[in-house]
């Protein structure tokens, strides 16, 4: 017997509820069961039929239950559905509410340009848009029904098409804001804003109140100009006439009328420029470069430059003054300077007076100034003549005392040999100052400027004033710098060697602090002090020469020139000075220098003066100087070390000399100035010439830049007057023995 279960299951749709599934089911089971009771098959066939109904009535209950359970959960599902469907009903309302009470115009359009809800106020003023502002309306033809509508008020010259794609344009924007004029002189502003996923809010706010308020004000505003410029016009005591672009009369002032001899019922509004024109031009004459046709041609002409011209009418002359104004008209304006004319005419007679006194003052200026000009030179000359002239002596004494041998000598007369050799270091540092203002004041101070290491100045100034700073139990400290600078190494020793000097005179307690600053392409030099500090009202008198704040000046603390050699050394070098200071705390002092260019090989340090060893006795030195004591005083000091000495007052003689002794010297010391004749350079020279190796120096009071260069060129070792016996005895031990 066939198989009938697929038919039977077949049978149930599951698409009907689960009680008619069943009850099909149930039907299937008893047509089955009936079929086996009344079917007698000796095969046993009645029998499977009977196991295939109980089999198919398990997996109908088994079904049922299935579908029972899919039903539940099926009703579940509808019931939070239906509640999520009531709270997105009730939100949607909530939120329709809400902008129901804004009291602007709201819409809101989609990511997809279609319009999701809008309030009732929305385009409420186009009453031909409300049938058509539904939901699922797109945003281009939200735009062509305004730019259509009849309420809408569109610029002139602007069709609907127009408008509608400049809307478009500004759309693309995520903000903006804009003014729609609506018939009847009423305005709405429109805020445009795009939301974050994408869709556009539109606020529409009636601004019409707000627009003709400010219409109003702007209004009194005008008129309240209108009546300022009337009555500035009325009270000013030029004549102004004011013409619009088509050049008809639209304001003017009495005095107009008064320098033009024209009748004030002559001026009224709508009068062409060609009328008034004919008036005034009949009775008045240009001045050079302008007549009535240039002016004519000027007053019709689209673009206009200003025109200033002269107009003469009568005994009176008048400046007159065109200009444009922004909206095409002009204005022109006319001054009496007929007084002023006057005047000048007057001022130019006396000026043919004044330009001849003038001349002879001139004259008599220049003449006075040369004079000044060649006593100051004098003055400068006399100076340098004289500080070297007191050098001269100075120098001889202070061999002479260092020349008296100390062990030979009681404690009293050591003690007044050491008095008077202090005496004449100041002296000596006096004279220095004395010719170093000399040249400043002249002009003829020669500095060198070059690349140089921080460290060749500093470190000679840090052993210089480290007793002297000790003595006074202060605190001295020099900072190290390897930074490189452009500056005269000579002159800017000189300034920080007046600066540490003054600073460690001044200060009675604390500490002295040299530092260095690096700002980007400069480098500051800062001398600090913890002294009594500088008033602001005396900053400036300090660097005058001769001038102190604490005490009348005196040899032994210096003349007060040190601070105005600073100032001008400075100046001539081109490093800018500073000073911060605050009584009762103390001062300091800025110099400011600029750093070399990367590469450039500084100036090596000088050879630093140590206390040497003896020089090598039973050399023959042969001393040139023209000034006897001074001879006398170094030969005596030469003698003490154990050289002999040969010497001579000049080159001719010292030549003469060693022609008739036959003997070389060992060293040449030659002072420059040796009266007439040939200087010590050019006795050097020749001496370089014959003997390239023999060891020569030179003795000098200038400072000049030149002699300098040239003992480098020579090789020849240089001594500054008032002569350091130091210097001299260190150079002489340094030279090589067996020459």
């Amino acid at each position: 017997m066939p198989d009938r279960t697929p038919r039977a299951a077949s049978l149930l749709n599951p698409a009907d509820p689960p009680e008619r599934q069943r009850e099909k089911l149930m039907t299937i089971a008893e047509v089955l069961m009936r079929r086996v009771e009344q079917v007698t098959d000796d095969s046993g066939a009645a029998y499977a039929q009977f196991q295939r109904a109980a089999l198919l009535e398990d997996q109908v209950r088994a079904r049922t239950r299935d579908l029972e359970r899919a039903l539940d959960l099926l009703n579940q599902s509808n019931a939070r559905l239906a509640d999520a469907n009531h709270e997105a009903e009730a939100a949607r309302r909530n939120l329709a509410d809400a902008i129901e009470t804004v009291q602007e115009g709201f819409a809101l359009f989609g990511p997809d340009e279609v319009l999701v809800m809008c309030n009732s106020r929305f385009c409420m003023q186009m009453l031909d848009l409300r049938d058509h502002l539904r939901p699922g309306l797109a945003f281009d033809d939200y735009i062509d029904l305004v730019s259509r509508s009849r309420f809408m008020a569109l610029p002139a010259g602007e069709t609907p098409q127009d408008w509608a794609v400049r809307r478009r344009r500004r759309h693309q924007d995520r903000h903006v804001i804009f003014n729609v004029r609506l018939i009847w002189d009423r305005w709405l502003q429109v805020s445009e804003h795009r939301t974050a996923n994408g869709g556009t809010v539109i606020l529409q706010t009636d601004v019409t109140d707000i627009i003709r308020l400010e219409r109003e004000e702007r209004g009194k505003m005008l008129d309240d100009q209108a009546r300022i410029i009337r009555a500035t016009l009325d009270h000013i005591s030029q004549g102004v006439c004011i013409f619009d672009s088509a050049t008809r009369l639209v304001g003017w002032n009495a005095r107009l009328g008064d320098l033009l001899a024209i009748p004030v019922t002559r001026f009224r509004p709508g009068v062409t420029f060609d009328t008034l024109m004919e008036r005034f031009g009949a009775e008045a004459s240009f001045g050079d470069g302008m007549t009535a046709e240039v002016l004519r041609s000027w007053a019709s002409a689209k673009q206009r430059q200003t025109l200033s011209f002269e107009l003469r009418r009568g005994p009176f002359i008048l400046q007159a003054d065109a200009q444009e104004m922004p909206d095409g008209g002009f204005v022109l304006s006319f001054t009496d300077i007929t007084a002023e004319r006057a005047a000048r005419a007057a001022l130019a007679a006396v000026n043919e007076t004044l330009e001849a006194r003038v001349t002879e003052r001139t004259l008599e200026l220049a003449d006075a100034l040369a004079d000044a000009e060649r006593a100051n030179a004098s003055r400068a000359r006399f100076v340098a003549a004289a500080s070297h002239d007191l050098l001269q002596p100075l120098s001889a004494a202070k061999l002479f005392i260092g020349s008296i041998p100390a062990e030979e000598l009681d404690p009293a007369a050591e003690e007044a040999v050491t008095k008077a050799q202090n005496a004449l270091v100041q002296v000596e540092g006096i004279l220095g100052a004395l010719l170093d203002i000399s040249k400043l004041e002249s002009g003829r101070l020669a500095v060198t400027p070059r690349a140089l290491t921080l460290n060749r100045v500093l470190d000679p100034l840090r052993e210089e004033f480290a007793a002297i700073a000790a003595a006074k139990g202060l605190r001295l400290t020099v900072m190290p710098s390897s930074a490189v600078v452009v500056s005269d190494p000579a002159y800017l020793r000189r300034i920080l060697q007046n600066l540490i000097g003054n600073a460690v005179r001044y200060t009675m307690q604390g500490r002295v602090l040299v530092g260095v600053r690096r700002q980007g392409g400069l480098i500051r030099l800062e001398v600090r002090d913890t002294g009594p500090g500088i008033a602001e009202e005396d900053q400036d008198a300090i660097f005058r020469e001769f001038h102190r704040l604490d005490a009348p000046a005196s040899a032994s603390e210096g003349m007060g020139l040190g601070l105005a050699i600073v100032e001008r050394a400075c100046a001539a070098l081109g490093h800018p000075l500073g000073l911060q200071s605050e009584p009762g705390r103390g001062s300091c002092f800025m110099v400011q220098l600029a750093r070399a260019e990367p590469g450039v090989e500084a100036l090596p340090a000088p050879p630093r003066i140590e206390p040497a060893a003896r020089p090598t006795p039973d050399r023959i030195v042969f001393l040139i100087e023209n000034e006897p004591d001074l001879r006398r005083a170094l030969g005596l000091m030469l003698e003490k070390w154990g050289m002999t000495v040969l010497d001579a007052a000049n080159a001719e003689e010292a030549e003469a000399l060693i022609e008739e002794i036959g003997i070389l010297p060992d060293v040449f010391i030659v002072d420059q100035q040796l009266g007439e004749g040939r200087s010590g350079l050019d006795f050097l020279r020749e001496i370089r010439a014959r003997h390239p190796h023999l060891p020569v120096s030179l003795i000098t009071a200038g400072r000049e830049t030149g002699i300098r260069r040239a003992c480098l060129d020579l090789g020849a070792e240089l001594f500054l007057k008032p002569l350091d016996p130091r210097a001299l005895e260190s150079w002489l031990a340094r030279l090589p023995t067996g020459m």
